[in-house]
C-alpha cells in the first residue's frame, strides 16, 4: 500500500506492507485523509534540523539516547537512531473510510460500514490503517468523507471548548485563527457566546467573521485587548482559547491580560509557557490544558484495549467528541464550506506539505485523496531486494520489529553476517517492518506471518514480540518446520506450556527451540560456572535485581506481559539451574504489596528455591529502588569461595587465586547466544538450553507467581 512517511525534512511516498486487523479493532479502506497544518508541519521541519538541534528541542529523547548509549554502546545507539531517520516517520492521525475487516472481539461495527478515524501512528496518511475500536466512529448520513475526514481535529476543537465550559452570552476569545481556531469560533457560536478572533494573517481573519466571530483582530496591527475591553463593558472576556502556535511567552501573557476577574484561559494550541504570577494572581484566573481529543488519550487501556468509560462518570470521551462534532457538521452548526482548502491526491502528498509551507496563500484546510481501485493497496509484503542465494547462511526472520529486536537482535545478526542473514523481517506495523529491512538489508517487509512460515528459504523464526504471543507463534512456526528463538518468557500459562510439552511429546528429531534466556551465555556468567567446576558442597546463591518502576499501566503488568516475575525473573530462575545443574525441589516467595496500585506483589518480592544438589538460590526483586544503582548483582557462596557478579561488567572472586573477568561493556550475552545458535544449527552441536531446562525455568515462575498470589 502507499504511506506517507516524512524524513530529513521531505515528504515521500512509499510502498509499505498493509496491515492486518486486530483482535480489537477494525480494518479501514482510507478514502480521505486531513493534514494537520500545525502538528504535522512542526514534524516535517524538525525533522529537517541536524540531529544535535533536534535534541535542544526534544531533550527526553536525548536522555533516552544517552541511557542507551551506555548500555548498548555508542555505534550500536549511533546505528539504530540514524537508521530509523533514514527510514522516515509517519505522517497524519485524521481519517476517513470503510471497514473492510473487523476484529474477533469488536462489537458494533461490521464490513462496509463509513467510519472516520483518530490516533497519531494509528490514522496515517495510508491506503488502509488498523484503527483500535474507541479510536473509530460511524460517519452519520450527510456527512461526506472528505469532511469527516476531519473528525480528530473537530474534537481537538470541541475538548478546548469542554475545558473552557462556555455558558450562554460570554464573550470569548480564539488566539489563533488556524483549522482548530475556525472549528472553535464555530463551536463557542453553537453555545450561544460572543466570539473574538485574534490572528496575524489576514485570510483567516476574513474566514473568522465568515465563521461568525463577531470581531477578528489583525494582533500585529490591531490592540485586541482594547477592543475585548470595549466589548465587555470594560470587564474582560469571560475566556481565552489559545489554539495559536509560536514559541513567544507573549501569546499567553495577553491571552490573561483579556480575561476578566476569575476568567479562564485554556491552552490548545503549542506556545511558550514563561507564565508570569502577575497575570493570573490579580484576577486569580484559571488556567486549563486541553488534552488532545478528549478523555481517553493517552491511556493505552482505552485506545489500545477498547474498554470504554461509563457514560455516566465521564460524559465525553475522544470517540464521543469524534461523533458529537459530526453531528454539529452533519446539522449544519459546523461548516468547512467557507474556508480555504486545497485537495490533492494522495500520490501528490508532497505537494501538498509545500502548499502549507510556501510563501504567500496557505489553505486552512489540506485533503488528501485515496485511490479506490487500488490493486496493490492490501498487499502485506513488500520486496526490499532480490533474495539471496544459498551462501551456507541461516537465513532467519525477524517477528515484531520492536525496540528489543531493533536495540539488540537485528544489530547482533548483522554483526554475525558470516553465519546469519536477515531474510525478512515481520510486524504488526508495515511502518516498523519496512524501516527494519530498509537498514538491515532483508529481502522482504511484510505484516503476514503466514508469508514467513510459507517461505523456503526461512529456516529460524526470532520471536520478539509481547509475551502473550510468544507461545502461539512459537508452535505456529515450528510446525511450520521452522527453528525458533522465542524472546523470553517461553509461555505465561501452564495451558500454553503444556501446549510446547505435548509438541515435542514423542519427538526424537525436529525443528530446535530455544528460549531468548541470554544470560547464561554471558562472558561474565561463563566465567562463574567455570569456577564452580568440581565443587564439592552445594553453594548458596544470591541474586538482587533492581528492577526499576513501571506505572501500573504499563504493558508487562497486563495480559500482554504477564507481570514482570514470568516476564523478566524467568533469566534468573533459568540461571540458577544452569549454575546448580540440579532440578528445583522446593519453591518459596513472599512480596509486599501497597495500599495504593502503585506496586504489585510481583513488582516486589523474594524467591527461595531449593535444588536437589542441595543448593539454595534466592532472588530479591524490587522496583523501589534508584535506577541509578546498578540493576543486577549476584553472589555465590561455595568451597570457601565467594564469586560476584556485579551488573555483567564484572566477576571478582575472594578466597582463591583465581582470575575473574571484565568487560568495559555491559555484556549480556545476546551475541553469544546467537553463536550458540549458530552452532547448534550448523555444526551439529547440541541445542544450546535443553529443552527440559527451558521448561523448567518456566515451571519456576508459575509456582513463584502462585505463592506471590497466595495459591
Amino acid at each position: 500500500m502507499k504511506q506517507v512517511l516524512v524524513k530529513s525534512g521531505a515528504v515521500s511516498v512509499e510502498d509499505v506492507p498493509a496491515p492486518q486487523v486486530g483482535t480489537a479493532n477494525v480494518l479501514v479502506r482510507v478514502e480521505w485523509s486531513c493534514v494537520s497544518a500545525g502538528t504535522e508541519i512542526a514534524g516535517v521541519r524538525l525533522s529537517a534540523l541536524p540531529l544535535y538541534r533536534r535534541a535542544l528541542k526534544q531533550p527526553e529523547n536525548v536522555r533516552r539516547v544517552l541511557q542507551a548509549m551506555r548500555d548498548q554502546g555508542i555505534k550500536r545507539t549511533w546505528d539504530r537512531v540514524t537508521g530509523k531517520l533514514a527510514a522516515g516517520t509517519p505522517l497524519g492521525y485524521s481519517a476517513s473510510g470503510t471497514v473492510i475487516a473487523v476484529g474477533r472481539e469488536v462489537n458494533g461495527f461490521r464490513e462496509g460500514d463509513l467510519v472516520a478515524c483518530a490516533g497519531a501512528g494509528i490514522a496515517n496518511h495510508a491506503e488502509v490503517i488498523d484503527v483500535p475500536v474507541n479510536l473509530a466512529v460511524r460517519v452519520p448520513q450527510g456527512v461526506g468523507m472528505d469532511v469527516a475526514s476531519t473528525a480528530t481535529l473537530g474534537a481537538i476543537a470541541l475538548q478546548g471548548v469542554r475545558r473552557a465550559e462556555p455558558t450562554l452570552g460570554e464573550t470569548f476569545v480564539v488566539v489563533g485563527l488556524g483549522i482548530l481556531g475556525q472549528l472553535t469560533v464555530q463551536l463557542l457560536k453553537a453555545n450561544g457566546c460572543h466570539v473574538v478572533g485574534a490572528d496575524v494573517d489576514p485570510e483567516r481573519i476574513a474566514a473568522a467573521r465568515l465563521s461568525g466571530a463577531e470581531a477578528a483582530l489583525d494582533a500585529e496591527l490591531e490592540d485586541y485587548l482594547a477592543h475585548v475591553l470595549r466589548l465587555t463593558d470594560g470587564h474582560g472576556a469571560d475566556g481565552v482559547i489559545v489554539t495559536a502556535a509560536g514559541s513567544s511567552d507573549e501569546i499567553i501573557s495577553k491571552a490573561f491580560q483579556a480575561c476578566r476577574k476569575k476568567g479562564r484561559v485554556i491552552l490548545v494550541g503549542d506556545v511558550g509557557l514563561d507564565l508570569r504570577r502577575s497575570d493570573l494572581y490579580e484576577k486569580e484566573l484559571d488556567f486549563r490544558v486541553s488534552t488532545s481529543y478528549g478523555p481517553g488519550r493517552y491511556d493505552p487501556s482505552y485506545e489500545e484495549g477498547g474498554r470504554d468509560y461509563p457514560i455516566g462518570y465521564v460524559r465525553w470521551t475522544e470517540t464521543r467528541n469524534m461523533e458529537a462534532y459530526l453531528a454539529l457538521v452533519a446539522g449544519g452548526a459546523v461548516s468547512l464550506s467557507h474556508l480555504p482548502e486545497q485537495r490533492f491526491d494522495v500520490a501528490d502528498a508532497g505537494k501538498a506539505y509545500e502548499a502549507l509551507q510556501g510563501e504567500g496563500h496557505k489553505p486552512l484546510l489540506v485533503l488528501l485523496r485515496y485511490p479506490k481501485d487500488s490493486a496493490t493497496a492490501l498487499e502485506r509484503k513488500v520486496v526490499m531486494r532480490p533474495p539471496e542465494p544459498g551462501t551456507g547462511r541461516i537465513k532467519t526472520a525477524i517477528v515484531g520489529a520492536g525496540n528489543f529486536a531493533q536495540a539488540s537482535h537485528l544489530p547482533n545478526l548483522n554483526q554475525l553476517k558470516d553465519r546469519f542473514a536477515i531474510h525478512c523481517v515481520m510486524s504488526r506495523s508495515g511502518v516498523s517492518a519496512r524501516a527494519a529491512a530498509l537498514q538491515w538489508q532483508a529481502s522482504y517487509a511484510t505484516t503476514d506471518l503466514d508469508a514467513v512460515l510459507s517461505d523456503g528459504d526461512v529456516e529460524l523464526v526470532i520471536i520478539a514480540t509481547r509475551h502473550n504471543l510468544h507461545t502461539s507463534l512459537a508452535l505456529r512456526a515450528l510446525q511450520a518446520g521452522k527453528h525458533v528463538l522465542v524472546e523470553k518468557p517461553l509461555a505465561l500459562t501452564d495451558a500454553e506450556l503444556q501446549s510446547l510439552r505435548d509438541y515435542f511429546s514423542g519427538r526424537s528429531q525436529g525443528p530446535v527451540l530455544m528460549t531468548g534466556f541470554n544470560r547464561r551465555f554471558s562472558p561474565g556468567i561463563v566465567r562463574v560456572k567455570a569456577l564452580l567446576e568440581g565443587r564439592i558442597a552445594p553453594m548458596m546463591v544470591n541474586y538482587r535485581m533492581n528492577a526499576g518502576y513501571l506505572p501500573p499501566d504499563h504493558w508487562v503488568h497486563g495480559p500482554e506481559g504477564g507481570g514482570r516475575n514470568i516476564g523478566e525473573a524467568c533469566h534468573v530462575y533459568d540461571l540458577f539451574g544452569y549454575l546448580t545443574g540440579a532440578q528445583a525441589v522446593s519453591i518459596q516467595a513472599e512480596g509486599i504489596g501497597s495500599k495504593g496500585q502503585q506496586w504489585r506483589r510481583n513488582d516486589n518480592f523474594v524467591a527461595t528455591i531449593g535444588y536437589g544438589d542441595g543448593s539454595v538460590c534466592t532472588l530479591t526483586y524490587t522496583a523501589l529502588g534508584n535506577k541509578s544503582y546498578p540493576k543486577e548483582r549476584m553472589e555465590v557462596f561455595c568451597d570457601g569461595k565467594v564469586i560476584s557478579l556485579d551488573d555483567f561488567r564484572r566477576v571478582d572472586v575472594s578466597g582463591s587465586s583465581d582470575r575473574g573477568w571484565s568487560s568495559l561493556a555491559q555484556d549480556k550475552g545476546q551475541l553469544e547466544e546467537l553463536n550458540a545458535l549458530a552452532s547448534c544449527l550448523r555444526d551439529s552441536k547440541p541445542w544450546p538450553i535443553a529443552l527440559e531446562e527451558q521448561f523448567e525455568a518456566t515451571r519456576i515462575s508459575f509456582e513463584v507467581e502462585n505463592r506471590l498470589r497466595g495459591n
